[in-house]
């Protein structure tokens, strides 16, 4: 075969291979075939101008070159169809079709503790409460001082209280990150004064070891009433009130005496469990009976602390925990659950709010 035929040969191969290009893996291999570097057909050509000499060297150059451009062109026209055609199937992809119907977004829904949470503050609103709040980062004083306890109380110990600095006066953490929301309260009583009835519900924080039972951040909803001529009965009436809104109005309370330093004299509310009725198993661990919240009639230091006379007006505070409230209402098994965002628990509280 002489030269001329070669090209004429190569072209032709190269018109054939072209019309049946229409992706962009078969460009990308006619590219290759044709004009890469190291191996391609166009470059093989020119290689061949080594083995010339004379008028037909220059003959071969000049045809070579000549079907190097045409080549080339035809390349650029694959690449141009197949960009068409890729554009094509996008916008084929992508087509919306107006007439179909809408795809529906899944449904979220409250968090189990937000849900308890708004449920409690339903409760209270409902008696006549108003909802407060305050910071998470407190002082010595609205978190201890003002609430009776003294400074070698154990609660102030560094093992249940997580210190942010160790500055204040006498030798006391001057700010901490709260350890129940009873600051809430005593902000509120400063600063409105009485009388008052304030529900104060948040996140509270103690050096706990994360367990099935315990965790460093939890919440906590606490409650103060202070006016004049209230009395343990109006506690008692408000607690029941409080537990029969959540539980049932079948549910039974029961208060035996305990210590705070904030209250005086100081009760532990207990319920009848709402799982058995009373009748005994392992939530109430067969005594028929949830000890539920801690309560009792506001420490007379605390309301001088607020700017209140104790010898006008009296009152009563309580507190509980919303996780523990949540955990025994939903019967969840482990604390931790709530606070690992796993869909597939949370789905089964979709309409617990």
């Amino acid at each position: 075969m002489t030269d001329p035929e070669a090209i004429g040969d190569l072209l032709a191969a190269f018109r054939r291979d072209a019309a049946g290009v229409s992706s962009r893996p078969a460009y990308e291999a006619l590219k290759g075939k044709y004009v890469n570097r190291d191996h391609g057909l166009v470059p093989a050509l020119f290689a061949r101008l080594k083995e010339l000499s004379g008028p037909g060297k220059a003959e071969f150059g000049k045809r070579a070159n000549e079907a190097k451009r045409e080549i080339e062109a035809g390349l650029a026209v694959c690449e141009e169809r197949v960009r068409a055609a890729e554009a094509a199937a996008r916008a084929a992809r992508d087509e919306i079709d107006v007439t179909l119907p809408g795809r529906p977004s899944p449904l979220g829904g409250l968090h189990p503790l937000t849900a308890v949470r708004r449920q409690i503050e339903s409760v209270f609103v409902r008696l006549g409460f108003s909802i407060a709040d305050g910071p998470e980062l407190e002082t010595d004083f609205f978190n201890f001082a003002a609430l009776n306890f003294p400074p070698d109380h154990p609660a102030r110990d560094t093992q249940d209280t997580l210190l942010v600095s160790a500055d204040g006066p006498n030798g006391q953490p001057e700010y901490l990150l709260r350890t129940h929301t009873s600051p809430v309260q005593i902000r509120a009583l400063t600063a409105h004064g009485a009388p008052i009835r304030v529900l104060c519900p948040g996140r509270v924080y103690r050096k706990d070891e994360v367990d099935a039972t315990h965790s460093p951040v939890f919440h906590q909803i606490e409650g103060l009433v202070v006016d004049r001529g209230i009395t343990m009965a109006h506690l008692k009436g408000t607690i029941e009130a409080f537990l029969q809104g959540l539980f049932g109005r079948d549910t039974k309370v029961r208060f035996t005496c305990s210590y705070f330093p904030f209250v005086e004299p100081g009760a532990q509310a207990a319920m009848t469990c709402f799982l058995c009725g009373g009748a005994g198993c392992r939530i109430c661990k067969g005594s028929g009976w949830i000890e539920i919240l801690g309560a009792g009639m506001v420490h007379p230091h605390v309301l001088r602390v607020c700017g209140v006379d104790p010898e006008v007006y009296s009152g009563f505070a309580f507190g509980t925990g919303v996780d523990r409230l949540a955990f025994l209402k939903y019967g969840v098994p482990d604390l931790r659950l709530f606070f690992e965002n796993d869909l597939r628990f949370l789905r089964q509280f979709r309409s617990a709010g």
